[in-house]
């Protein structure tokens, strides 16, 4: 039975025709996903995108304009009882200097080029995501 809904904000930095993604293990899974994360209870979505920038990567970012929000019903494939809700930003990093991963469960991060393909992603929503980042800056 689903009885909570998991709101998540994520935001893809795109520079020379790259986005930025992060290579994380959450729940005992290894994703490449793009930053960001759950929404916090009396938080702005784009508050949120902004402290989890902070939080897992040192930067601060100005938010350019809103990319995506999934349509469709989905369960988390993380937990069985919860709906999932994400909303994508586009957004520009303001020093890339200060760039420092600050989560110890963030691997690595990468600029992967999206003049490719295949769909690099396995998150569904992400690779929806992926299809209109190149339409938007190919």
């Amino acid at each position: 039975m689903i009885d909570k809904i998991n709101v998540r904000v994520y935001a893809a930095a795109v520079k020379d025709k790259k986005v930025l993604v992060l290579f994380e293990e959450y729940a005992g899974e290894y994703l490449m996903k793009l930053p960001g994360g759950g929404l916090e209870f009396g938080e702005g979505v784009l508050d949120c995108l902004r402290r989890e920038f902070d939080e897992e990567l040192n930067i601060k970012i100005n938010i350019i304009e809103h990319l995506y929000t999934q349509e469709e019903f989905l369960v988390s494939r993380f937990r069985a009882n919860e709906q999932l809700l994400t909303l994508y930003y586009v957004v520009e990093i303001v020093d890339e200097t200060e760039f420092l991963i600050m989560d110890p469960c963030i691997e690595k991060a990468e600029w992967i080029s999206l003049e490719t393909e295949e769909n690099p992603f396995t998150l569904p929503v992400d690779q929806i995501v992926f299809e209109i980042l190149k339409k938007k800056f190919l």
